[in-house]
């Protein structure tokens, strides 16, 4: 569907990027690996595993010889190191970002990289969505948040308040970009899976969301993804109750 085609175009972009800074047979883990879409276009390049918590999606990947069922860090062992982890569309719904940070640093090797892709705090949708509730029109904003659904976010970051937390757990920012969340490739395809509507209606809203692509190029962009380099650890850690960002 359009969903799949925009998330593997965007996962190119980043396997791109982090080949500018680790060699081919670098190895790399994704949490919350998903359909394996990431590694399959990662696999490409780098030796590849990912973990995967939920057993039904665990089930259907097309990815399961490059994966493990279960959580991060505990589907690990101990000494297991990686030169590269990468965090697509998880890193907001994790509860517990101390644990999982100091984890990171145990788990990758030194140099190595931590790759962040999540939306941002700091998007036109998140900042639309936000004014309206503050109007008594709550229905978008819980949306972002993916309230009652069964993975919620719990937090919202943008590029500099995720810097500022992830700098206290020892690691240096390298870059930092944005990700489209509309392609004009796939875009009726993915607008004919949300709703149920005619081809008519289908047809006239491809159009609009199409000529508004050009306009969301120049505006505050709703996906971020942040790079990071492992470096010492003479930071002191901080405790859950003072991590930055948008809490829910």
């Amino acid at each position: 569907m359009g969903l799949e085609v925009l998330r593997k175009d965007n996962f190119r972009h980043l396997v791109q990027r982090l080949k500018t800074y680790k060699d081919q047979d670098a190895r790399l883990l994704e949490v919350g690996a998903a359909h394996g879409w990431f590694l399959s276009e990662a696999g490409k390049v780098f030796e590849v595993m990912g973990v995967e918590p939920d057993q039904a999606v665990f089930d259907h990947s097309d990815q399961r010889d490059r994966m493990r069922f279960g959580y991060f860090p505990d589907a690990l062992e101990a000494d297991e190191r990686f030169d590269i982890i990468v965090f697509n569309d998880v890193f907001e719904h994790i509860p517990d970002l101390t644990s999982v940070l100091n984890a990171c640093h145990s788990h990758l090797t030194d140099n190595g990289l931590l790759l962040i892709n999540l939306p941002s705090s700091s998007g036109l949708f998140y900042r639309l969505s936000r004014t309206l509730q503050c109007a008594g029109l709550a229905a978008s904003f819980e949306r972002l948040w993916q309230k009652d659904m069964p993975s919620p976010h719990v937090h919202y970051f943008s590029p500099d308040n995720l810097d500022q937390l992830v700098s206290r757990f020892g690691f240096t920012e390298l870059e930092r970009g944005a990700l489209p969340t509309l392609r004009l490739k796939g875009l009726a395809t993915r607008i004919s899976y949300a709703g149920e509507r005619g081809r008519v209606a289908n047809a006239a809203l491809t159009l609009a969301v199409a000529s508004a692509i050009p306009l969301l190029r120049v505006l505050p962009k709703d996906i971020t993804y942040s790079i990071y380099q492992k470096s010492d650890r003479a930071r002191s850690m901080q405790p859950q109750s003072r991590l930055d960002g948008d809490r829910q």
